[in-house]
């Protein structure tokens, strides 16, 4: 991975346009996101900029692993900052002109699916391959930033990272604990998780896979101001959103794809099942865990 040091900036020769201001920034009208303390905007043809209080930089450091390390089709980063007092985190990247798969997937025939979910596999493969700097932690070898593993005391964290995959489980059950529940539950888990939750790997992991994460992308041969169709036979799939990942146990990304699933009203769960690899033990008991946890 090529070095760099924060705040970071860009090759100005890589950039396409001026890189707006955070005056620009705060009054950009385009909004794709806001919530409590995290909001995405577009600002112009060229740039989708996510800032806020509660975004942390290491997903534009995430991103940047993934440009240097792989084939991968993720948002260029252009620039990590903060702003002058420290207390709002800027991540300016590239504007991906397309379709989002979620507003899409309804209206895609079977041969279509079938496509993209190919593509998908491929992405997922590739990550696979992406070593772990030691056992199971975010790029850097930091803490993993699943919100199992958030607490508001920075002084006892739980994320790790973590040596083995029995630590990761102690820390997840340990949350589990702190945020009141029952102590005989946990126990119950703990012997389950021995049994169940083992001899998984460390693998990189987007960690939040779904369909409004994963993008259709126009032709890469059209200027960026002008807006072409997407190619479903031959789709350049781009995939966004990495704040949470890193490596995790290989049966992570799956148990939490079929998590999001939701209301469980349409196929997409069939094809989660040709894109990952199904862990559909593991899948169980974190369900239950999570449903608990964040009920």
């Amino acid at each position: 991975m090529e070095s760099y040091s924060l705040p970071y900036y860009a090759d100005p020769a890589n950039i396409p346009a001026q890189l707006p201001t955070i005056e620009e920034i705060s009054g950009a009208q385009g909004i794709l996101s806001d919530k409590l303390a995290t909001k995405v905007v577009a600002i112009g043809n060229y740039f989708v900029v996510k800032y806020g209080r509660q975004v942390e930089l290491l997903e534009g450091e995430t991103m940047l692993f993934l440009q240097n390390c792989s084939s991968l089709l993720v948002p260029r980063v252009y620039a990590l900052f903060w702003s002058p007092d420290n207390a709002v985190k800027f991540i300016i990247m590239e504007r991906i002109h397309g379709e989002v798969l979620s507003s899409i997937w309804a209206k895609l025939d079977h041969t279509a699916k079938e496509t993209i979910s190919t593509k998908l596999r491929s992405v997922f493969t590739e990550l696979r391959q992406l070593k772990s700097p030691g056992g199971y932690c975010s790029v850097g070898r930091r803490g993993l930033p699943d919100d199992i593993f958030w607490t508001k005391d920075e002084s006892h964290p739980f994320a790790g990272p973590f040596q083995t995959e029995p630590d990761l489980n102690k820390a997840m059950l340990a949350k589990y604990v702190e945020d009141g529940l029952s102590k005989y539950k946990a126990a119950y888990y703990t012997r389950t998780f021995e049994e169940v939750l083992r001899d998984h790997p460390p693998v990189f992991t987007h960690a939040d896979f779904q369909r409004k994460n994963v993008m259709i992308r126009t032709s890469s041969k059209l200027p960026a101001n002008q807006v072409g169709e997407p190619s479903y036979s031959d789709p350049e799939i781009v995939i966004i959103d990495w704040e949470f990942s890193g490596w995790y146990p290989s049966y992570w990304e799956y148990a939490r794809t079929i998590f999001a699933c939701g209301k469980w009203d349409d196929d997409w769960n069939i094809w989660v099942d040709n894109i990952l690899e199904p862990f559909r033990n593991e899948y169980v008991w974190n369900n239950m865990l999570l449903s608990e946890l964040w009920s």
